[in-house]
């Protein structure tokens, strides 16, 4: 295959994955091409967003020369030569992996995490470490190390997190699709924030070999991409394969509009009942009127954080270490020792009660839809938000819709709600029964084209 060679500059930008492998197959522009724009696209958002802690530029760029020996010789994987990021909570071999944190700084991985190798192994690129919230113990993606991340669409406001800087790379072009972890949100909530798709399997269904643990017993590996399209080709890497029938003539939803005590914000609420109207055209809807369903979770969530947290920090490093933490995070390992056993056995049972009602709730649904986040990004520094009657912090406002399908382990995906009037974005999750990953995307990639479609 003869391969014609662009300029980085007549290079178009991809839209996603998919278009991006076609063109690379097509001989219509080269891997290096592709991966140095995109090298250059995250040197500009590690500046200006600090949406990168580490770019290996010199790694990727060897990887391309490789990709395109590949297609020259017609041996191309089904990632070949596509570039994407990985949080920095993720190791990377030989890449500078400091968990968001000044105590790892210069920490080189000797091995890379398993979802970094299955990628790796279907041709995918790293080209960098995208920032976390140190540790991924929050939801801003401040930092003091290596700048707070901004929010593209808004640079006063935050992108989310914990993995924000892999949703403010793909929300400003830099990459198409990434990986991220989620423990509470930590995918979901920056890609509602930042307006792209934000995608967390059954627990246990990616390996979590490699990725620090924030709670060993709610951690997810996740995907962030620019559409469910993006998401799904790199989950089918992980060997989540998505049915290419269609949902929508058998698909029944529950709607969850409000979960208490955090209501919905004027904008969020406009944004999410357009769409389930638009959706209740096709899919088979009822409201879930389930008052007691999500009681005592949050709470059970925090305790369960709280003690897990605190146990891997402990038992990993040792004093010296642990005082080059910044202070949030001491602040919450304080805390951590103030858990009792009795604090995590009750969040433990409050936890078994609560993924009882779940599957109870859903015994006749397929999936549910709610808002992923009551709100719209938060200003960068702000602490608490108020919302109609209630008033609260940030991150109890941001993980009160997110963080209960980790407490019970369901699939969950946030895809982008349709912006309006210039408004910030927000995001519909849609949550399906533990094992049917596959049927979640199928279903997410048809409601993105209807909410997108406007039909």
């Amino acid at each position: 295959m003869n391969i014609v060679r662009h300029p980085p500059s007549a290079v178009p930008r991809a839209s996603g994955l998919r278009l991006a492998h076609e063109a690379l197959a097509e001989g219509r522009v080269t891997v290096s091409d592709l991966i140095g724009q995109a090298l250059d696209a995250a040197e500009a958002s590690k500046r200006e967003l600090h949406a990168f802690a580490a770019i290996d530029r010199n790694g990727a760029l060897s990887a391309a020369a490789e990709s395109e020996r590949r297609y020259a010789q017609g041996r191309q994987r089904a990632l070949e030569g596509l570039a994407i990021g990985v949080k920095d909570l993720i190791d990377t071999r030989g890449v500078e992996t400091s968990y968001g944190s000044a105590a790892y700084l210069g920490h080189l991985p000797t091995v890379d995490a398993d979802v970094v190798s299955a990628l790796i192994e279907q041709g995918a690129i790293p080209i960098g470490k995208t920032t976390t919230h140190e540790f991924a113990w929050g939801v801003t993606t401040a930092s003091a190390t290596f700048g707070d991340a901004l929010n593209p669409l808004d640079r006063t406001r935050i992108p989310g997190g914990s993995s924000g800087g892999a949703a403010a790379a793909i929300a400003c072009g830099a990459v198409a699709a990434g990986l991220g972890t989620d423990t509470g949100g930590s995918v979901r909530i920056p890609a509602a924030l930042c307006g792209v798709v934000g995608f967390k399997p059954t627990f246990g269904a990616f390996p979590t070999r490699g990725i620090f643990p924030l709670a060993p017993t709610l951690d997810h590996p996740g995907i962030l991409g620019k559409t469910v399209d993006d998401v799904a080709m790199l989950a089918g890497a992980l060997r989540i394969e998505v049915p290419q029938d269609s949902a929508l003539s058998h698909a029944r939803l529950g709607i969850i509009r409000e979960i208490a005590p955090v209501p919905l914000d004027a904008e969020v609420a406009v944004a999410f009942d357009v769409a389930i109207t638009t959706l209740a055209k096709f899919f088979a809807s009822t409201t879930l009127d389930e008052p007691e369903l999500f009681d005592g979770v949050f709470e059970a969530f925090a305790h369960i954080v709280l003690t897990e947290g605190g146990v891997e920090h402990f038992r990993r490093n040792n004093a010296v270490r642990i005082a080059a933490y910044g202070p949030e995070t001491i602040d919450r390992l304080e805390r951590a020792r103030t858990m009792t056993l009795g604090d995590y056995a009750r969040a433990q049972q409050t936890r078994r009660d609560f993924t009882a009602r779940l599957h109870r709730a859903m015994s006749d649904l397929d999936y549910l839809v709610l808002p992923t986040c009551p709100c719209t990004a938060p200003r960068v520094g702000q602490l608490s938000i108020d919302i109609s009657h209630w008033s609260g912090t940030v991150r109890e406002a941001l993980m009160t819709y997110t963080a209960p399908f980790n407490v019970a382990g369901f699939p969950a995906i946030s895809i982008p709600l349709a912006i309006r009037d210039d408004r910030l974005p927000t995001g519909l999750q849609i949550v399906a029964k533990p094992g049917c990953d596959g049927a979640l995307l199928q279903v997410a990639r048809q409601i993105e084209r209807l909410l997108r479609d406007g039909a």
